[in-house]
């Protein structure tokens, strides 16, 4: 069994980071990722709790296909807890695929950093178990090789995320500034040309 662990602060508040999270993929710095499935999801007592499949396409190296089988699409089952009142937003994730022969457990913890206003503090480990198969060492540091690679990519993608959502904010405030602006400048003429007609 090997235990990866990371830490990362975002420089944005909770709230915004959590909603970058929700719409990560597709994203270009992690084309892996294929598919987001939303299995289930419902509100009990303010909270959101949600079930989604993650499919992915890992890209593996021969050495490793031989051992597990061809490379394939992996599945992941996703679950997910936000509470809005506390701004707290856990997800577990469990391979499906070759789960009787790789076992692979993450859980991402968000909130706001405990010092430092409107950052966001995500915690991030993975346990990787590899049952009965050669060259098991190998396996679970190239596993956890990739986890920490997809984990750096991951933060790239909510940072991505948040840049195109603040550029879509205010290509709306621009456009919707054009529209105000352009109604009342019709207006105008409208009131203008009643005047002039009494």
């Amino acid at each position: 069994m090997k235990i990866w662990t990371t830490e990362h602060i975002f420089s944005h508040p909770w709230e915004t980071v959590v909603q970058a999270v929700w719409q990560k993929y597709p994203n270009p710095m992690n084309p892996a990722v294929v598919g987001v499935d939303v299995v289930d999801r419902r509100v009990t007592k303010g909270i959101l709790k949600t079930h989604r499949l993650i499919s992915t396409k890992w890209g593996l190296p021969s050495s490793v296909t031989k051992v597990l089988g061809a490379d394939r699409m992996f599945y992941a089952s996703e679950h997910s807890v936000v509470d809005p009142v506390k701004k707290s937003m856990i997800l577990m994730s469990k391979n499906i695929t070759f789960c009787k022969e790789v076992s692979i457990v993450e859980k991402m913890t968000y909130s706001p950093h405990p010092s430092k206003k409107d950052c966001t503090l995500v915690k991030q480990e993975a346990e990787v178990t590899i049952h009965g198969i050669p060259l098991s060492r190998y396996l679970e540091g190239f596993i956890t090789g990739k986890i920490s690679v997809n984990s750096s990519k991951g933060k790239q993608a909510v940072e991505w995320v948040i840049t195109k959502i603040n550029n879509d904010v205010q290509e709306l405030t621009s456009k919707t500034v054009k529209i105000v602006d352009g109604l009342v400048h019709l207006s105008r003429e409208t009131l203008t040309n009643f005047s002039f007609r009494k």
